[in-house]
């Protein structure tokens, strides 16, 4: 038997999406390693031949690809959806069984059903053996629901079939699950409230592995990696203690997704910068209290917002956060607040959309009972996009407003002004002997390519670069933040030009 497992691309350039790197001249590329095409064939019998394909990196020859293969799995997001589905169009006009899985199939079953030959939904552990042997046999149901498995039944992925030059960050996922209720988060309808967790021999295997295959950047793909302090110290320790003896150029550095109570914890901000995670991403979504509150997002109000970022930051922590516009609290003059508020923030990078009800969320229900959903779900995909009516402005004045925000928050002097807040508040701002950054030739490319887009943009990268060497610490942060204002940079300018949607659904 022979396989394909297949990450569709993107339907168009996003916050999280690498098309900048082409755009630049480059190799593709793409930001993080795809977790889950490489965890499907980790469960795929010995036997059987297998090949990956992420078409963020690399590109897809249908007619080759279906002459090779039996059985076609394709994965992804609801940013994926239309790529999922006219695949499966190909492949299965070619004869090919197709099964398809993953989040947006999950949550969306009724829209990939038709679509499917095998509709796979939930988590793959517990099914896998039943499901590989009955596609094996030529006998597969039409449809395989996963639960929530013990994650110590999951198998170390298979990047040894993954295009891994194509990546800049390996993936890592140590537990799935969240225990907060923000109601319009999809992942607990997903993965559940009750979180699950890998155990220490697996998180080595995996970073023994990553490592291998050249990673020295992963992404620790927790849902909320922070949330249970006794398992992040515990895996913290496993990262601090894989990275003993190792010359630095074979050390790793580490992002996650966390909560802002983070800033609360000095013990355990201090173990993530010694175990190398120094950079989070924290889902702030908003600074309007009325807001967090109706959506249940109570973690958020415990302290200040600002006040708990500057502590994450000076901890040695750097930031790219999360926000979105369009809550019931938010009123038309939620764009100046936002955007007030990221200017006084020491966090450059925030992923700003219009709030989206994903099916299955409470959002959803309630919004759907209230008759405030609007178009299919599926056309929400993407920050500029939505599903909702909000309550107190029209839907094409939150579009507008978002847009107008995401435009103003990445001018390069808006932009040049959060770098200064982070380099101020790194480690407590202290500058140092100036050192020369060195500067990959990728990252140069890309540096030159923000230039294209004007001579503020080119003025502020020079700028930048020149005051970065009074700050050693943070130079790798810089860079890193560098090379996405290129591709949010990139993304605007498609937007500017009609290549990503900004209709409601």
């Amino acid at each position: 038997m022979r396989i394909l497992i297949i990450n569709p691309a993107t339907e168009s350039p996003g916050y999280h999406s690498g098309e900048v790197f082409a755009a630049a001249g480059l190799a593709a590329r793409t930001p993080v390693a795809d977790l889950a095409i490489t965890t499907v064939a980790a469960f795929v019998p010995s036997d059987w031949e297998i090949r990956l394909v992420d078409e963020m990196i690399q590109p897809l020859d249908i007619e080759e690809a279906a002459g090779w293969c039996d059985t076609v799995a394709i994965t992804g997001k609801v940013t994926q959806r239309n790529r999922m589905i006219e695949l499966a169009a190909l492949f299965r006009a070619r004869g090919r069984t197709v099964m398809i899985g993953g989040s947006y199939a999950s949550l969306s079953t009724d829209d990939i059903r038709p679509h499917a030959d095998v509709l796979v939904t939930g988590e793959i552990e517990d099914i896998a053996a039943g499901l590989f042997a009955d596609l094996a046999a030529g006998t597969p149901r039409p449809h395989y629901q996963g639960g929530k498995p013990d994650l110590r039944s999951s198998p170390v992925p298979r990047w040894d079939l993954y295009h891994n030059d194509g990546a800049l960050m390996g993936t890592l996922q140590t537990s799935r699950g969240c225990p907060f209720q923000c109601d319009f988060c999809d992942v607990i309808q997903y993965l559940g409230r009750k979180q699950r967790h890998k155990d220490a021999a697996q998180v080595r295997a995996e970073l023994d592995m990553l490592s291998r295959h050249g990673y020295r950047s992963i992404f620790l793909a927790d849902d909320n990696f922070t949330v249970y302090r006794q398992h992040a110290h515990a895996i913290l320790d496993v990262l601090r203690e894989w990275q003993v003896g190792r010359a630095p150029h074979e050390q790793l550095r580490f992002m996650t997704q966390a909560s802002l109570d983070l800033a609360r914890d000095a013990t355990l901000m201090k173990a993530c910068v010694s175990a190398g995670l120094d950079t989070v991403f924290i889902g702030i979504e908003t600074v309007n209290e009325e807001s967090l509150r109706g959506a249940g997002k109570r973690q958020n109000l415990y302290q200040d917002t600002n006040i708990a970022l500057q502590a994450i930051v000076n901890a040695g922590i750097a930031i790219q956060g999360g926000m979105v516009v369009g809550f019931d609290g938010d009123r038309p003059d939620i764009f100046g607040t936002l955007y007030d508020f990221m200017q006084s923030s020491p966090v450059p990078l925030f992923s700003t959309g219009a709030l989206v009800a994903p099916p299955g969320t409470p959002l959803h229900d309630r919004l759907k009972a209230e008759g405030r959903l609007v178009g299919a779900d599926w056309q929400s995909a993407g920050s500029f996009t939505t599903n909702i009516q909000p309550l107190h402005m029209s839907r094409q004045a939150l579009l507008e407003g978002v847009r107008d925000l995401v435009h103003q928050a990445y001018a390069p002097l808006a932009f040049e002004k959060r770098i200064m807040n982070f380099l101020n508040a790194f480690q407590g701002g202290v500058k140092q002997e100036p050192q020369r950054m060195p500067i990959a030739d990728d990252v140069r490319t890309l540096l030159k390519f923000i230039a294209r887009f004007g001579l503020a943009e080119k003025a502020m990268v020079l700028r930048l670069l020149a005051i970065a060497q009074e700050y050693p610490p943070a130079q790798p942060h810089l860079l890193a933040y560098l090379v996405r204002y290129a591709q949010i940079r990139y993304m605007l300018d498609q937007l500017d030009r009609g290549g990503v949607t900004t209709k409601a659904a």
